[in-house]
């Protein structure tokens, strides 16, 4: 039987420097895998791979078993795999519920002059995106919020909606790139919440890349490490965590308490 997703001896190079040399890992249905390591490590270019935002020079990335290299991101997103971002990209002027709709576009199915005229399939079909964006507004609890602009909302409802958003899109496959970044305690504790509902109640596998190392311990159920591109480990939270190769490169700053600061985008 083959896993979800399998990411297998990827290479990524950008003008001579490799940002993924030789990655190899997978993603059962249900899993929660995250990706950890430090600064520049190569996480998100790996979640630019997985998406096809990128394609690798060497290597496969199979989706149910059947390789997905050459694809659109759009095509990716319609086969399951949807994502978050490292930075809040939602639409300022437009409210809660407008935005999550967006995140419906890959599963709708006529176009844009049968909406205008909203009868027959059109109508029924719009009636349902609304139907499932109120089910995702209940299950992330911004009820309360829903008819007002993003831009008014405070940090964490705002990436709470863009949770939603990419929830909307129906995906097997949930990439989590930071979401609990700048986020306050209460904050961090409550999308740990909705992070796990997703993955017991909706049964949506999750690739989590996350700095907050007490997050990620406390939540996955395997990690891999990466550093400079390269994997260093992989295994069970515990496993990972007593590394000597992994402490060395990342792990052991975090717990003595250091700060981290944020990834930025992998070049």
């Amino acid at each position: 039987m083959s896993h979800l997703l399998e990411f297998s001896d990827v290479k990524l190079s950008f003008k001579g420097v490799k940002a993924i040399d030789g990655v190899t890992f997978h993603v059962d249905e249900r899993e929660l895998f995250a990706i950890i390591g430090p600064n520049g490590a190569g996480k998100t270019s790996i979640f630019n791979c997985v998406n096809q935002v990128y394609e690798p020079q060497e290597g496969d990335i199979l989706w149910k078993g059947k390789s997905i290299m050459g694809l659109k991101p759009n095509k990716t997103a319609e086969l399951g795999i949807a994502r978050t971002f490292q930075n809040i990209a939602l639409f300022p002027h437009m409210t809660v519920i407008e935005n999550i709709l967006t995140g419906r576009h890959v599963r709708m199915r006529h176009g844009w002059l049968a909406g205008a005229v909203w009868v027959g399939r059109a109508k029924k079909e719009e009636m349902l995106n609304r139907h499932r964006v109120e089910d995702i507004v209940d299950f992330l609890e911004i009820e309360q919020w829903r008819k007002y602009p993003v831009g008014l909302l405070p940090y964490g409802i705002q990436k709470r909606v863009e949770l939603g958003r990419a929830l909307a899109m129906e995906p097997e496959l949930l990439l989590l790139d930071e979401p609990v970044a700048g986020m306050n305690l209460e904050e961090t504790e409550d999308m740990a919440r909705f992070i796990l509902d997703i993955q017991d109640e909706l049964g949506i596998a999750i690739i989590l890349v996350e700095h907050d190392m007490g997050l990620v311990m406390d939540i996955a159920d395997r990690v891999m490490v990466v550093d400079f591109g390269r994997k260093i480990a992989e295994g069970l939270p515990l496993e990972v965590q007593g590394n000597p190769d992994v402490i060395k490169a990342y792990l052991g700053e975090v717990f003595e308490g250091s700060e981290v600061e944020d990834e930025p985008t992998d070049t």
